[in-house]
């Protein structure tokens, strides 16, 4: 059947069958480009990758619908044999919603203060062009070669002195303070890809730097600094070491220091444990799916395209 098919192709509109100039040894060769190339060595890591990553997200999920005693008896990679969502309410009744409440609160005036002080300072760094603004450049950049372990003793005799200790204050000013390095140099780079052109447009109209800034800079550098703001929120939302000793109260903890206590309280009831865990990762997760193509197109450097 396909090499009458490959007859009629090759027959002429008038019918009349011409010799086929093509060789003959030719003709598997021009077959196999019009199939699907297949890259196995992609495809292998793909499936290896897939393995690594699913399968403790297929435990964490599947074990909050599990009892304690059905994930002990079955084991972590067994399905629930009867759902039920008693480990949900039982992490809900407890103070996951007031850790929840706390994380957030200090994950988004974090990410506001990072997003504020890093689009200004890019901008001061692309327009100045000065002595003053690219020292103040390069100690941006020195920053990133600080780990925040290195620095504890000192924020937290600062945080003392300033009479902040076991508030969510002491923990946003350092956490923000951490992640404004790599934030400055994401949108410096940003902010360079704009065209000189545009700036003297709006000269020319007699625009203030601020009517620039606003109008100009901002919205072409939307990808970087919705990168930024991911950026800053991960940080925040994952911090550890500042709320651990930054903070004492249990009504200054955050969800991080919270899991880390449901450890001790849900010793026995790891299905409980994980019911906290997964419902502290849907909140960061769903701010990742709403700013994904935001954030990837800033993490390649088309940010103001």
């Amino acid at each position: 059947m396909t090499d009458v098919l490959h007859d009629l192709h090759d027959r002429p509109p008038n019918g009349v069958r011409t010799p086929n100039k093509t060789p003959a040894a030719s003709r598997p060769r021009l077959r196999r480009r019009g199939l699907p190339r297949w890259n196995y060595p992609a495809g292998l890591g793909s499936l290896i990758w897939l393995g690594i990553v699913g399968l403790p997200l297929y435990v964490l999920v599947a074990a909050t619908f599990q009892t304690r005693d059905g994930y002990i008896d079955d084991g972590p990679l067994a399905l629930p044999d009867h759902p039920t969502l008693a480990n949900y309410r039982r992490v809900l009744e407890s103070d996951f919603l007031s850790y929840l409440l706390n994380t957030a609160l200090v994950t988004a005036v974090c990410a506001t203060i990072v997003i504020t002080l890093s689009v200004t300072v890019g901008y001061t760094v692309v327009r100045a062009r000065g002595r003053v603004s690219r020292r103040i450049f390069q100690i941006f950049l020195l920053g990133l070669a600080i780990p925040s372990q290195a620095v504890v003793i000192p924020v937290y005799l600062v945080i003392t002195k300033l009479h902040l200790y076991d508030t969510l204050l002491a923990v946003i000013l350092p956490t923000a303070a951490f992640s404004l390095p790599v934030s400055v140099l994401v949108l410096v780079g940003t902010m360079r890809d704009i065209d000189e052109e545009l700036y003297e447009s709006m000269a020319l109209d007699g625009a203030s730097p601020t009517r620039v800034l606003l109008q100009l800079v901002v919205p072409l550098s939307r990808s970087g600094i919705s990168t930024v703001g991911v950026m800053s929120a991960l940080h925040a939302w994952n911090g550890f070491l500042f709320p651990l000793l930054l903070t004492q109260s249990k009504s200054n903890r955050l969800l991080t220091l919270g899991l880390y206590d449901y450890v001790g309280e849900f010793r026995v009831d790891t299905p409980a444990l994980l019911t906290a865990v997964v419902l502290s990762i849907v909140p960061i997760f769903l701010v990742y799916l709403f700013a994904r193509r935001q954030l990837i197109n800033g993490l390649m450097g088309v940010g103001g395209k």
